[in-house]
This record gives C-alpha cells, sequence and structure tokens, in this order.
C-alpha cells in the first residue's frame, strides 16, 4: 500500500482547522490557541491515514509508524509552521539562509562557511504560500505579500530577521538573518578572539565613564553584537532607551541588567499607507523620555541628527551602529546623514557638532572566519573641512597603542578601572 501524500495531507488539516474556526466564531467561542491547532491538525491527519489505509486492499504494509510519523510532521509544518524551513530554523550553527525559488538553498554557518542544501519548497508558488504564511501567523503582526506589495520586512518571535521578494526579482526570494544572544558580554567576545582582555578593559571602562561610542564595520562583521556587550557594561541603575529598525539587541533579555529601560522599534506604513513611524521619529521620541543614554541599533538615515543632539546635550554614553568600511569613512557618512534631515545646518557646523559628540569610533571586520576589532579611534576635533582623529588601537601595529590617546582621556578611563601602560600589546 502506499501512503497519501504530505500535500493530500495538509489540505485536509487546512479544511478541518477552517472548518473549526468557523464553528468557534458561529458560536461565540474563543479561537483555538497554537496548541490546540495542532493537536487537532495532528488529530485530523491520523484520521486521514487511518481510513486511507482501510480503503486500500490490504497486502504486504510498507508503511512503518515512524514513516507515517515523519509524514503527519511534515504536513503539519506546511499548515501550521515552516516546512523544510524549519529545521534550517533550528539548528543552532546557521546564521544564514538563503532561499530563491525552489532552487538549492544556500546557508552560511556561524564559523563563515557557506553550503549549499536541498531545496526547502518543490515550486516558486510553495515558496510565495510559505512567505505568506510567514506574513500572517509568524510575525509581530501581520503584512501583505503580493503583487501591489512585493517586498516583506519582518521579525520573527525569536528575533530572526525575514526579507522577502516577488515579482520585482526573478523568482520569489527569502532571507533569513539569524540574531544569537549567548554572546553579550566582552568576557565572552574574548573567549572567541574578538578582542583581548585589554581591550575589553578598555572599553568597558570608555562605556562606563560616558564616552560615547560608534561602532562600525561591514555586514556581519559584528558590529550589533558588540554594541550589545557593550550595553552590558552600563551600569543597573542607569535608564536606557533603544531605537532600532528591528529589535536585534535584545535589551529585553536582560531585564535583570537592565530594569529600567524602553525598547523602541520603527514602523512602514499599513496598507492604507499611514501609521509609519521612522528612526528619526522615534529619535526625538526618546529625547522625552528621561534616558540616561539613547542606544540606536544601526543609524543609516536622518536620525543620525537627534542622535548626535542627544549625545551633545547630556546623554553622554550614547551608542550606536554604522555601516562603514573604515572608521574614517563614519565621519562623511554621518555628515550625509544629517543632511538627509534637511536642517539646513552647514557642513562645518555639523562636523563641529559631531566632533563634540562622537568621542570613540571602534572599527570590527570579518578576517576569515574570525569577527574582530581592527582599528579604534579618539575623536580629536574639527578642522572645519572634517574631523581630526587619532588611532589609538590598530590590530595591524600592536606597539602604535595609545601613544596618540590623550592626557585628559587617560586620567578619565585610569577612574573607571583601566590601566594605562604604554607598553601593553593588544594584538589579538
Amino acid at each position: 500500500m502506499s501512503l497519501p501524500s504530505a500535500t493530500e495531507i495538509a489540505r485536509i488539516i487546512a479544511a478541518s482547522l477552517a472548518d473549526d474556526r468557523v464553528r468557534r466564531h458561529q458560536s461565540e467561542l474563543p479561537a483555538a490557541s497554537p496548541d490546540e491547532e495542532r493537536l487537532l491538525a495532528r488529530e485530523t491527519a491520523e484520521e486521514f491515514i487511518r481510513l486511507e489505509k482501510s480503503h486500500q486492499s490490504w497486502g504486504h504494509d510498507f508503511s512503518s509508524e515512524i514513516e507515517e510519523r515523519r509524514l503527519v510532521d511534515d504536513a503539519i509544518a506546511r499548515v501550521l509552521g515552516l516546512g523544510k524551513l524549519e529545521p534550517l530554523l533550528d539548528d543552532d550553527e546557521v546564521s544564514d539562509i538563503h532561499v530563491r525559488g525552489n532552487r538549492p538553498v544556500w546557508l552560511k554557518m556561524r564559523n563563515g562557511e557557506r553550503c549549499e542544501v536541498e531545496p526547502i519548497v518543490d515550486t516558486d508558488d510553495e515558496l510565495i504560500d510559505l512567505i505568506r504564511r510567514i506574513a500572517s501567523r509568524m510575525g509581530h503582526r501581520e503584512q501583505r505579500f503580493d503583487p501591489a506589495h512585493p517586498e516583506l520586512n519582518l521579525q520573527l518571535r525569536d528575533g530572526s530577521r525575514v526579507f522577502a521578494t516577488m515579482d520585482i526579482s526573478s523568482r520569489p526570494s527569502l532571507i533569513v538573518r539569524r540574531h544569537r544572544f549567548d554572546y553579550s558580554h566582552l568576557a565572552e567576545l574574548v573567549s572567541r578572539n574578538m578582542l583581548t582582555a585589554e581591550t575589553a578593559q578598555f572599553l568597558a571602562a570608555a562605556v562606563r565613564s560616558k564616552h560615547n561610542v560608534i561602532v562600525a564595520g561591514g555586514t556581519g562583521s559584528g558590529k550589533t553584537t558588540l554594541l550589545r556587550a557593550l550595553i552590558n557594561e552600563i551600569p543597573r541603575t542607569e535608564r536606557i532607551v533603544t531605537i532600532e529598525d528591528a529589535f536585534e539587541l535584545g535589551i529585553d533579555r536582560f531585564e535583570d541588567a537592565h530594569p529600567d529601560h524602553d525598547a523602541l522599534q520603527s514602523r512602514a506604513p499599513n496598507m492604507e499607507g499611514t501609521g509609519a513611524v521612522s528612526m528619526s521619529d522615534l529619535a526625538r521620541m526618546a529625547l522625552r523620555m528621561d534616558p540616561d543614554r539613547v542606544v540606536i541599533g544601526e543609524v543609516r538615515g536622518s536620525e543620525a541628527f537627534p542622535m548626535l543632539l542627544a549625545m551633545s546635550q547630556g546623554n553622554n554614553g550614547s551608542m550606536c551602529t554604522i555601516h562603514a568600511d573604515s572608521p574614517r569613512n563614519v565621519f562623511p557618512k554621518l555628515l550625509a546623514y544629517v543632511a538627509m534631515a534637511q536642517t539646513g545646518v552647514p557642513s562645518d557646523a555639523i562636523n563641529l557638532l559631531i566632533s563634540t559628540s562622537v568621542h570613540f569610533v571602534v572599527h570590527v571586520q570579518l578576517i576569515g572566519d574570525t569577527r574582530t576589532i581592527t582599528s579604534i579611534h579618539e575623536v580629536v576635533q574639527s578642522d572645519g573641512g572634517g574631523i581630526l582623529t587619532n588611532e589609538i588601537f590598530s590590530r595591524t601595529q600592536p606597539q602604535h597603542n595609545f601613544i596618540s590617546l590623550r592626557l585628559a582621556t587617560q586620567e578619565v578611563l585610569e577612574e573607571f578601572g583601566f590601566s594605562f601602560r604604554r607598553t601593553s600589546s593588544w594584538a589579538s
């Protein structure tokens, strides 16, 4: 005998769930919980298989309980879960998932390796259905995904970031970027060779002494991971307001470390085109929320201006990340982002604001399979046309450490636990 396909079983499960929802609505009963839906789905699938087996002529039974259980699990995942995407999301070693139609899937692993695995769907239309299911069931709020709305950008409940396209791409596409919250302290990053113990001591002192810090680097270089560790050096009694395009810092996961905090997330417009809340809007809101520190997940637009104002007007110890391939490229980017706010402030005045707001720029880079701090700059002053900085740490020139660190900065950092030694080595 042959068992029904997962597609057939999924169709029966979907019909049964739809009937149950109609029955509950007509009887004014509460909607079924996820656990109740899964239980009904499993009972429906097992009953369908039992009936199919009873209708077939009995010869040699090639099926087994293990095979039937796998088939039922597959069908339930297609209706209530994420199908063959679920095992990839459950694999802690997977960092990023790239899906293009029914083509083989590419994975980026935690150790930097890339590998190709079998497709997670049989057709392009099945991938679109999967993405719509993610949009309706897995995000914080339902979003449309159709030719009129060919882009989907949302966050799963586990913190993973999902981006999908259709129609505007040659084939429907799904990208999942996963975020790990287990590395959340500088000591843990030391153990992973992102920095040395002495570097960690320096950065902890910089945070505790309320210096404003920008973490710069490319995609996947470890900016968010380092920023999260720096946040966890902030004293427990201080009030923190975080601003993000998507909740990636995970400050809510460290409630004991930061009991007085608010986490803000930007919002896209609704289906009527209203209700949008930008990062710039959030930055202005944050200043009214009595923060000791403002932390922006990633600066990439007009929110740079209120952030710099926050840094220069008493909210010392504020931090952010920015996408830049070198420390010196941070400042032209900030200048361009402030210009997006259409403040009318001349470039010289903006550079002066930057030089008085930002104290340190920490650059991180993915070298081979290791995310590492490659350079730290101290901002000195503005010369009108640009920003003057001193490189106080270079991974390639360990003998250069601290030679250019200003005496006043040294004295402050020493008060907060960092011992200055010219002969120290920061080399990883």
